[in-house]
């Protein structure tokens, strides 16, 4: 459905306006589908975010910083984020025998299974939601790459 008709809003002042607030629109739409996969996991999607960037590196130790380069959302509180992964038994921190101020994080082993079991969910989800060929995935992918700058 059009973004004018969902959001009962037929009016904007310009097309580029209509594109950010359907871009808002779509981004919420997609993280409110991914929340109720995290809920089962008792994560929220920045901590999947943190655990994919761990797998991306594995099996080497991956630093706080460089998470907090990469991560999506640039304003997570990452030692929170880190603290419950922690909890959970989803990843282990120690202190780097090479610089005692530095901090390694690596995935434990249930760590890797929770990530393979929440993707597996997701990639089920996504199925629902594959309406575009590749070709326009590509295109889609390229104009926000584009919007961005």
């Amino acid at each position: 459905m059009e973004i004018d008709k969902v959001i009962k809003q037929p009016r904007f002042k310009d097309e580029f306006q209509k594109a950010m607030i359907n871009l808002f629109y779509t981004s919420n739409y997609f993280r409110d589908h991914h929340g109720t996969v995290f809920k089962q996991f008792d994560i929220q999607g920045q901590h999947y975010n943190v655990l994919r960037i761990l797998k991306g590196k594995h099996p080497e130790p991956v630093s706080p910083g460089y998470i907090k380069e990469v991560i999506l959302d640039k304003g997570a509180d990452l030692t929170r984020l880190v603290d419950k992964l922690v909890k959970l038994g989803l990843v282990f921190r120690n202190i780097c025998p090479d610089n005692k101020r530095k901090i390694h994080l690596n995935l434990t082993d249930a760590g890797l299974n929770n990530l393979q079991n929440i993707s597996e969910h997701l990639n089920n989800q996504y199925d629902k939601f594959r309406h575009l060929t590749d070709e326009e995935y590509s295109t889609l992918s390229q104009l926000l790459d584009k919007m961005r700058g």
